[in-house]
């Protein structure tokens, strides 16, 4: 079937109404459709058969007639224009679309010709005479309606419409506007929001597509943000305004994002006055944000601040003096013309001021759609000269627009969205108006200004805060409570962490090895790296005691060698004094490599020369107090043991063990883990102390051996206390291991109550301790009596101490 006639099933139904000369319908060559809701339906109405809907016993919109008078001047100007358009006429056919979902009527007869409707698929017989429709206003309008216009490629330039959806060209091919998608108010409300510091927020949306379109976006928008979505809620007439008050109290919002259309915010603001919900800052979208009666409604400034975003008002020249003629005109119009269903307005009563006064938001987007179009046709025509030509055939030039109207470059991108205005920031102030206080421009590049010093807080002053959580101290890091990032407990940042606020305010991050911080701090300082260097003046003090030491051993040799076949040589050890005299001396190297930097090979010196050749000189006194008391006490008893101690010369054999032992618990110790530098960081939080890393397991087993000698010498000394004088050398050598014992207990004491740079100083004092003690009161005695009394040293005065001790045990 070539023509669907199921069309006119609804179409015949409304040609019945007559009624006063139409301000809808403007006959011309060309014919833009217009939809504007001038009445809206704010209950769905349902009926039994199919039957249009009545917008004129609806409730009135002024500042939606407001704008349907703008289409009507705009075509006036356009064809009273010799530049554009030349000798064609603009007429219009507009239809009041009071219902979002059933205004179909009129959309039918835009897309029909002489009363028909062509199917789809079916070869085009003729052409429309409606070359493209300015409107709807409403998103859900345009939703409902658009695939019937894209269908044919009609163009379509709204003017309100502003869901992201329509910015998808493979689903609405010929779908233009001239108001900027919600996008971009989201983006401003989000620039707002964050330039006051707000991040504990209420989103209020109407129930329909725009506002749920507004929240998604929000919600995306905030995501990588500091500002929580604390409570979201969609609206409609018959919303319970006072239990979405009560939850925005309970969770202790102040500010209040408003995305709805005007009738739905009115409701919304009566009840916060009506309930007296106080302290709160509102913030409009561009549908509200101009309203002409909230702001002058008893009790508005109790409800807080109200802030928002809104188009940039342009005045129109002409327009006044256009509704002051129309409007004296309209008694004069033939009362007999008949006409098509919704369009009609009853709107006589209405003085050309209430209209020129009204709301003026959507104003230029109505002018500029108009002008849009016509220029697209301008160019579709090819008129050169006065004159036109071609088909009307207007998408593509739509899409080229490149035109300048009251000083806006009007232009669309490929997606059919504005290339062009921007966006005022207005309060409302204690006179009912809304000022402007700052702005947004999209171009030619984005720039964003509030002047706060306008804008009167209903805290006299101060910015208002919302927040879930008051932001933490510096030095504190954030403690997640609940599911919003804005919600936080704050936990400071302990020694030796920092937390960076700009890259993670929940964490408290560890300084590097070389840095340090104290508790609260936001950032790390480098550590003092401390070692004792050799121009320190108690390692040169040392080092120094150590070159005395080496040549006190030395010229103890000399005297000791000097006097070789002395008795109190041969008393003292005879060759063995040599050999711990010697060991002395490589002992002392240890005492050096305490000081400067640690390296692996310091770290091997500083107690590998000492604990090896002191094991040796701890030997050698172990065989001399045993070899004392074996003489004296053990001979006569043990034959045998010492007939054996001599034949195989039992001094040297222990003590070559006890060297053996002790250097292959070294070899193999070190072998496995040798000693290296590191840097102790756990001492002290700001600073480094350079050490060095020994092996417990090799240390502890030398130790052992050594304890285990000095417990051996302990004993036989003690056996040797009654012996004669000259061959007593238990006093001697128990205070030596006394002077030793002592000095290394002080030395643990005080490395477990400290550990900075000086203990390396204490070490080398108690190596330098543990040699000097044997060398000042063990040989220094020797060498006094060898030098100063040299009378103690014949073997008269030896046998006669011997047979006075002799004498006193037979006694």
């Amino acid at each position: 079937m070539e023509i669907f006639l199921a069309s006119l099933c609804l179409l015949g139904t409304f040609l019945q109404c007559t009624g006063q000369a139409s301000e809808f319908h403007l006959e011309g060559d060309y014919l833009i459709g217009g939809l504007f809701d001038i009445h809206h339906v704010s209950t769905p109405v349902y009926h039994d058969r199919p039957e249009a809907n009545d917008c004129t016993s609806q409730q009135f919109l002024l500042p939606n007639y407001r704008r349907f008078q703008l289409m009507r001047f705009s075509v006036e100007e356009i064809n009273n224009s010799t530049n554009l358009l030349p000798d064609v006429s603009l007429g219009y056919e507009i239809f009041d679309i009071c219902s979002d979902i059933q205004s179909f009527p009129g959309i039918l007869k835009l897309i029909s010709v002489n009363g028909l409707i062509q199917t789809w698929g079916e070869p085009q017989k003729s052409l429309l005479k409606t070359i493209a429709v300015v409107g709807p206003f409403t998103s859900t309008q345009a939703l409902t309606i658009a695939p019937l216009f894209m269908v044919d490629f009609i163009s379509m330039v709204s003017y309100g419409a502003s869901s992201s959806v329509f910015s998808r060209n493979q689903n609405f091919p010929s779908f233009f506007r001239t108001v900027h998608p919600n996008k971009d108010v989201i983006e401003v409300i989000v620039k707002i929001v964050q330039h006051f510091n707000w991040r504990w927020v209420a989103f209020l949306n109407s129930d329909n597509d725009f506002g749920s379109d507004g929240r998604e976006i929000f919600m995306t928008k905030i995501k990588d943000t500091d500002i929580c979505l604390a409570y979201t809620k969609s609206l409609t007439l018959q919303t319970n305004y006072t239990q979405t008050f009560k939850q925005i109290e309970t969770q202790k919002i102040h500010t209040i994002i408003v995305f709805a259309p005007k009738m739905i915010v009115e409701a919304l603001i009566d009840s916060a006055i009506e309930m007296n919900v106080t302290n709160k800052v509102w913030i409009a979208d561009d549908g509200w944000s101009l309203n002409k009666n909230l702001p002058k409604k008893e009790g508005i400034k109790n409800i807080g601040t109200v802030i928002g975003v809104s188009q940039p008002v342009v005045t129109i020249p002409g327009f006044s003096d256009f509704i002051s003629s129309a409007k004296s005109q309209m008694h004069c119009e033939n009362a007999e013309q008949q006409i098509f269903c919704n369009q009609v307005c009853n709107c006589s009563s209405l003085g050309a001021e209430d209209i020129v006064t009204a709301d003026p938001t959507f104003s230029f987007p109505v002018y500029s759609a108009v002008y849009a179009i016509a220029h697209a046709l301008h160019n579709a025509l090819q008129c050169r000269s006065g004159r036109c030509n071609l088909s009307p055939v207007i998408i593509k030039q739509l899409k080229k627009s490149n035109f300048t109207l009251l000083n806006h470059s009007i232009r669309f991108d490929e997606n059919g969205d504005p290339k062009f205005g921007s966006y005022s920031i207005v309060f409302w102030n204690h006179r009912g108006d809304a000022e402007e206080v700052g702005f947004y421009h999209f171009h030619p590049w984005i720039s964003f200004f509030i002047n706060n010093t306008k804008i009167k807080w209903y805290t006299n002053g101060k910015v208002p805060t919302s927040l879930c959580s008051v932001e933490c101290p510096v030095g504190f890091a954030k403690e997640h409570i609940g599911i919003h990032k804005c919600c936080f407990n704050c936990e400071i940042c302990p020694n030796g962490t920092y937390v960076n606020t700009t890259v993670d305010p929940y964490k408290c991050n560890r300084c590097e090895e070389n840095k340090w911080s104290a508790a609260g701090s936001t950032s790390c300082q480098l550590r003092v790296v401390e070692y004792i260097p050799f121009t320190d003046i108690g390692a040169i003090l040392i080092m120094v005691g150590a070159w005395v030491l080496v040549g006190l051993t030395l010229a103890m040799s000399v005297v000791f060698a000097i006097n070789y076949n002395t008795p109190v040589v041969r008393s003292a050890g005879g060759p063995m004094c040599f050999l711990i005299l010697g060991c002395h001396s490589l002992c002392s190297i240890s005492v050096f490599f305490h000081f400067d930097k640690p390296t692996s090979s310091f770290c091997f010196f500083r107690l590998f020369p000492f604990i090896l050749f002191y094991t040796v000189c701890l030997a050698c006194f172990v065989v001399r107090s045993f070899q004392i008391v074996c003489i004296f006490k053990i001979a006569a008893k043990f034959p045998n043991l010492n007939s054996w101690w001599m034949k195989y010369h039992g001094q040297w054999l222990i003590i070559t063990v006890a060297f053996v032992i002790q250097a292959l618990i070294h070899l193999i110790g070190y072998s496995n883990d040798p000693p290296k530098p590191y840097n102790d960081t756990a001492s002290y939080p700001d600073k480094i102390i350079l050490a060095c890393d020994i092996n417990i397991t090799a240390i502890s087993c030398s130790v052992v051996l050594l304890v285990l000698l000095c417990s051996l010498c302990f004993i036989f000394s003690y056996m040797g206390k009654d012996l004669p004088k000259n061959y007593n050398e238990a006093k001697a050598i128990t205070f030596c291991l006394l002077l030793l014992i002592l000095s290394w207990i002080l030395f643990a004491t005080v490395y477990m109550l400290y550990h900075g740079k000086y203990i390396q100083t204490l070490n080398a004092l108690a190596v330098l301790s543990s040699l000097y003690s044997f060398l000042l009161w063990y040989f220094l005695p020797k060498c006094y009596i060898i030098i100063f009394q040299p009378h103690k040293n014949t073997k008269q005065y030896f046998q006669g101490i011997i047979q006075d001790y002799t004498k006193t045990i037979s006694q």
